[in-house]
């Protein structure tokens, strides 16, 4: 680096979002606070200190919907960096994917308003960048 070159350093936050579908079906929640308050989204969240992505997945996806579904068992569709894909400032998501055989009664909760399955062929405007995160899951499983 030369003297007239100067490092400019960000903060970046990791997060882990799941799509799970079940049925032509994939679990949303409607966001309880912003950004994008009231609007649905993926399961998902931040990343703990000390804690496996896959594993934060699993985790956010029981907290916001009450369903479980084993780390071992999330596939990863991949990361997801664009910057601005957050109001908040830089966050990258790891994306997950699990199937379920059929659709089970989700609960929500943490800061989850509400947790709906939507069919895969008609869903509402979502928040962030979860409509490619959706497309890219479903076009990783075919």
């Amino acid at each position: 680096m030369t003297s007239t070159e100067t490092e400019t350093f960000e903060t970046i936050r990791l997060t882990a979002d799941v799509v799970l579908i079940a049925a032509g079906h994939v679990l949303l929640i409607e966001r309880g606070w912003d950004p994008f308050e009231g609007m649905w989204a993926l399961p998902g969240g931040h990343v703990d200190a000390g804690e496996e992505v896959r594993t934060a997945a699993a985790r956010e996806l029981t907290e916001e919907t009450g369903i479980t579904v084993a780390a071992a068992d999330l596939r990863e569709v991949g990361p997801f960096t664009a910057p601005g894909r957050d109001p908040r400032g830089r966050y990258v998501t790891v994306a997950y994917t699990g199937t379920l055989p059929e659709r089970i009664e989700p609960t929500a909760g943490d800061d989850a308003t509400e947790a709906v399955w939507w069919p895969l062929s008609w869903l509402p405007e979502l928040a962030f960048d979860h409509a490619a995160i959706i497309r890219a899951a479903v076009e990783s499983a075919a």
